[in-house]
Order: structure tokens, then C-alpha cells, then sequence
């Protein structure tokens, strides 16, 4: 698995007329987590008899780790009680905390926020729980360069649904019209055409990086 924490490609992305608000997902897109949040969930899985092919993963990045939880258990046969899947996410996130320390930027997406600080309403808005968000955000050094940080236990839908970034965009006081977001999964970036925001697949500055790389 690829990490993200070396310097890219100059990204030349300029904010189109008319944006009123920046919104950013914070694992795989600000910050390099997806390593490391892989390592946390399948030691925490197997412990529990689950597999998590790492192609389902990425799959289902963005979706809050409750719903990942019952997704596998159904596809797999099992059957958590909701006391189990809390004691279960908890662990997962205690495995990830763990490793803080090795999380590294997404440096063309993180010049991007630092590029557009105090000129638009920034936001992070995740499937993440909010204190892990903030807290990954305070190792990379950018979580005061955002007015807001929308977690999983802030809407009761989630991506693709539109509600995280609709959110976000409520509280930036910015019409979802105006909004770009910044993505790395295809849930992501379903939930902002949902919204009628602009996406932004990062996806493709780190191909370019990696293509340019020997």
C-alpha cells in the first residue's frame, strides 16, 4: 500500500469563479491514514473471525466504522450484538491512535488548504468520528486552518448520501452550489454530486505522482 508523505507534483489547481467554501475529507485525502487505518482494522477483525480484502476497503472508505462492521458481518454470516460493534470500533480506533505518530500529509492536497487559508471557508467533513479527525488533523499540523470538522456522529446518513458535506456547508454559511469538495473515495465523491458540489478526485494527483516518479 502506497504512502502519500513525499513531496508531489506541483498540483495546478486554482478555485473556479464564483467558490464560496472548501470542503476536505481527512482520511486518504489531507492526511496519508489509509495504511495505517488498514493494519488497525484487520488485526481488530481477525481477532473477531472477519476478513476485510483490502480492495473492500478502499471500497468502502468513508463509510463509519459501524456500518463497515455490519456490512462484513452479513456478507459473512456473523451477527454482532450493537454492544459488540461499539466495544469493536473502539478497539479499532484505539489500534489506529496507537499509531498516530507514523501519519503523514497528503502534501498536494495539503498545499491546496494551506494556499486558500483565510481567503475561503475551509471545512473537513468525514465518515470518521470527529475527535479521531481532529486529532489526525492536530499531527499534520492543519487543524486550525478549518473553520468546522464534521464527524460520522454528526448527521444520521452518510456517504454517498450528501449530509456530511451539507452540513459542512451549513456551517461555513456557503451555498452547496458554491462548494468544492476534495475526495479520495468514490462514495465521496457520490455524496458531492448529491449535494450539487464540485468533487475533486484526488486520486489522480497522486497517479500523476506516482507516474512521475523512476
Amino acid at each position: 500500500m502506497r504512502r502519500y508523505g513525499d513531496p508531489m507534483v506541483d498540483v495546478p489547481w486554482s478555485a473556479p469563479e464564483g467558490t464560496t467554501g472548501l470542503i476536505f475529507d481527512c482520511d486518504g485525502t489531507l492526511a496519508d491514514t489509509m495504511p495505517i487505518h488498514f493494519v488497525a482494522w484487520t488485526t481488530m477483525l481477525d481477532q473477531h473471525g472477519l476478513a476485510f480484502p483490502e480492495a473492500q476497503f478502499f471500497a468502502f472508505a468513508g463509510m463509519p466504522s459501524h456500518r463497515i462492521i455490519d456490512r462484513l458481518a452479513a456478507e459473512q454470516g456473523r451477527e454482532f450484538a450493537a454492544a459488540d460493534v461499539t466495544t469493536m470500533v473502539a478497539d479499532k480506533e484505539h489500534r489506529y491512535i496507537a499509531r498516530l505518530d507514523d501519519v503523514v500529509a497528503v502534501s498536494a492536497v495539503l498545499e491546496v488548504a494551506a494556499r486558500y487559508r483565510g481567503l475561503l471557508p475551509m471545512a473537513v467533513a468525514s465518515g470518521g468520528e470527529g475527535w479521531v479527525v481532529r486529532r489526525t488533523l492536530e499531527v499534520i499540523g492543519a487543524l486550525e486552518w478549518f473553520e468546522t470538522v464534521v464527524g460520522s456522529e454528526d448527521t444520521a446518513r452518510h456517504k454517498p448520501e450528501p449530509d456530511v458535506f451539507l452540513e459542512a456547508a451549513r456551517r461555513l454559511g456557503a451555498q452547496p452550489e458554491g462548494c468544492v469538495v476534495f475526495e479520495d473515495s468514490d462514495l465521496g465523491l457520490e455524496a458531492a454530486r448529491r449535494a450539487g458540489m464540485a468533487g475533486v478526485d484526488i486520486r489522480e494527483w497522486l497517479a500523476a505522482s506516482s507516474n512521475d516518479q523512476p
